[in-house]
């Protein structure tokens, strides 16, 4: 059963029917109304910053219900909890995104529910357009309908890009049955929001303990997308292409140099696509949030992908976001123009945000 955080009262009726869950459509655990909290203003060398989060998930359970699924009206709380916890935490701005549970969904109801899911994301917005914006859903396992899905959203609804799995249906991204969305991502140079999805191969292997599929699966799942991205050439092929992979990029920046020893020491096995550069350089044209949980993992893929590619992220509801701004203004070795970039300026030109 799926529990949510309703977003209901505020500012607007659009601001009803909103759920704002964690990975994989679960909330939380249920937190009670607490007084409004003093909004914490971030700050960098005297210098106000305005900070944005591109990973924060929620749902709509009317839309939900379209692919049967329920909600557990127990884990009810009111939509200014959300606002709060921004507050408390130093976020000023959201960018919303809906992790996929339509994959399966035969072509007239992806049709269905992606049109109402992403008129209510943009009506969320609209009620709050200092505090939200919102990534698109896209019907992914219907490539085309995805592209014309995506056009609509960003050009007639206002929101900025589009939010995918790592993969659909079992299925890559980088698979050329998938181009046609590329192809109009590039062309709309929108960001593309990837955050993994349970994955019915790891589930053997990653049961018991220690919540496996997500502490080991969701990385691995962005690791092996972003990885097929690059060696099949979908890369190459979209060179414009603005994508922001979700936790950091999984594993890859942190053992990308072995895909590259992979093609010096077995260059038969990289032969089949010609790659224009060595497969290390294009995680510096890719983005990636900040939900690595160390200083000194932060440090790291700074020095992997440098810090113009490093977007601020929450994971909003669960509990780790609530460090999410102090991670980067701890982390010692950052000058102060990329901890601003860091925290809101970099997402901000690439979300349109206003400074």
């Amino acid at each position: 059963m799926i529990t949510r955080r309703d977003f209901v009262g505020g500012t607007a009726g659009a601001m009803t029917g909103v759920a704002f869950v964690g990975c994989e459509l679960m909330s939380a655990a249920h937190v009670h109304a607490q007084p409004a909290a003093r909004r914490r203003e971030v700050v960098v060398n005297g210098r106000r910053v305005k900070t944005v989060d591109v990973h924060a998930h929620c749902a709509f359970p009317e839309v939900m219900a379209l692919m049967g699924l329920k909600v557990n009206p127990a884990s009810l709380v009111m939509g200014a909890e959300r606002i709060r916890a921004m507050d408390e935490q130093g976020i000023d701005v959201e960018a919303l995104s809906v992790n996929a549970y339509w994959y399966k969904a035969d072509r007239d109801l992806a049709r269905q529910l992606i049109a109402l899911q992403n008129e209510k994301l943009a009506e969320l917005c609209a009620a709050q357009p200092d505090r939200f914006v919102a990534f698109a859903s896209v019907a992914l396992q219907h490539p085309d309908l995805a592209a014309e899905q995506l056009e609509h959203a960003v050009k007639k609804l206002g929101l900025r890009g589009a939010a995918i799995g790592g993969s659909v249906n079992g299925e890559e991204l980088a698979d050329p049955k998938f181009h046609p969305f590329w192809a109009k991502a590039e062309e709309l140079s929108c960001l593309v929001f990837i955050h993994p999805q349970a994955n019915p191969d790891f589930e053997k292997r990653l049961k018991g303990n220690g919540g496996l599929i997500n502490v080991i699966g969701n990385p691995l799942e962005t690791t092996i997308a972003l990885s097929h991205m690059i060696f099949e050439g979908t890369l190459d092929r979209f060179p414009g292409l603005k994508i922001c992979a979700a936790h950091g990029g999984g594993y890859l920046p942190s053992y990308a140099a072995r895909s590259d020893a992979g093609c010096v020491t077995f260059p038969d096995r990289c032969a089949a696509v010609t790659l224009k550069k060595k497969p290390t350089e294009y995680l510096r044209q890719m983005y990636f949030d900040s939900i690595i949980f160390t200083s000194e993992a932060l440090r790291h893929l700074v020095a992997e992908v440098g810090a113009s590619q490093i977007v601020m992220g929450t994971d909003y509801p669960f509990p780790w976001t609530k460090t999410s701004v102090d991670h980067i203004l701890n982390t010692p070795g950052l000058s102060d123009a990329e901890r601003a970039a860091m925290l809101g300026g970099t997402a901000a030109k690439l979300l349109g945000i206003e400074a």
